[in-house]
């Protein structure tokens, strides 16, 4: 394996220019697509060299139930760095796996409830809370629904009450919840990525606004509804991930709204400044796919060799 297991590990540093640069400079839905994939891939290579290395470590411990050739000193002289990052990785590995475990526990808990919420009303696409606190979200499923309350609706007018449907309506429509739980694992995962976790959230919200200004045919209201709907439902609870009215970014997404149109391109130009960061990412990200390959590749046939038939 050599040092290339760890690679993965720290490689995800290559794509923190990106996460701040294809807010600004990219069309959120190919920020979106763009910074999920590399965020997947990368979390899911460092998790399989935290697993190898894991493989290495156990092979030492008394009572593993690895068979006896694997932790040979043929072996052990073929697989470098055994007896601190072997080991270190077995609480690591842990550590991955029960955050992962506890985002997806909490995602499960976070709907039942709003299913609960949503028992006895009519099973229609738009279900209206009879609640005076001021909220609004999108509830993917097999049979996706706009949940909003009777506050929200009553702060807004007629054409920002159009907005927030259009908003909420995108991001079922583009299935944005995917890509937030993608990035929330793969933070988990592994810490480093947490930037493209930060970047994603804002990129999704900026995406279902777009689509929203198209949709009702006017920037303007856009922006307004969404600066009034994060206003009077400051402290309101957010169901779901893809909320409409985030807290954080809001005012860079009104004024976002208020430029022109972003322009539809699917990659940047190479010799700019987010062109330079993309390709970047890009390159960690197939750096780090093939280390993690290739230490794969050769503990299997090392491992393979140490195992009697």
């Amino acid at each position: 394996m050599g040092v290339f297991v760890f690679l993965p590990l720290v490689l995800p540093l290559t794509a923190w220019p990106i996460a701040r640069l294809a807010e600004q400079h990219l069309h959120p839905r190919a920020a979106t697509w763009l910074l999920t994939t590399v965020a997947a891939v990368l979390a899911m290579c460092s998790t399989l060299c935290l697993a190898l290395l894991m493989v290495v470590g156990t092979a030492q411990l008394p009572g593993n139930p690895l068979p006896d050739g694997w932790s040979d000193p043929e072996v052990r002289e073929a697989v470098p760095y055994d007896e601190v990052a072997g080991k270190a990785a077995i609480p690591a590995l842990i550590v991955v796996i029960t955050a992962c475990t506890r985002a997806a526990w909490r995602h499960h808990r976070v709907r039942r409830r709003a299913d609960r919420a949503l028992a006895g009303l009519p099973a229609a696409s738009v279900a209206v809370l009879p609640d005076e606190m001021p909220y609004a979200y999108a509830l993917p499923g097999r049979r996706d629904r706009i949940v909003v309350t009777t506050g929200m609706l009553a702060a807004l007018s007629a054409s920002e009450r159009r907005a927030l449907f259009a908003h909420e309506r995108a991001h079922l429509t583009a299935r944005h919840h995917r890509f937030l739980l993608a990035v929330q694992f793969a933070a988990r995962a592994n810490p480093f990525l947490r930037p493209l976790r930060t970047a994603v959230m804002y990129t999704a919200e900026r995406w279902a606004d777009e689509e929203a200004a198209a949709a009702v045919g006017s920037r303007r209201v856009v922006a307004r509804s969404v600066g009034k709907a994060a206003l009077v439902s400051r402290g309101a609870p957010v169901a779901t991930l893809a909320g409409f009215a985030s807290p954080g970014p809001v005012p860079r997404r009104v004024a976002a709204l208020l430029r022109p149109t972003p322009a539809a391109r699917s990659w940047p130009p190479l010799f700019t400044a987010v062109g330079l960061a993309a390709w970047g990412a890009a390159a960690g990200t197939m750096v780090s796919a093939l280390s993690s390959a290739n230490s794969a590749v050769t503990l299997f046939f090392i491992l393979k060799t140490a195992t009697p038939l």
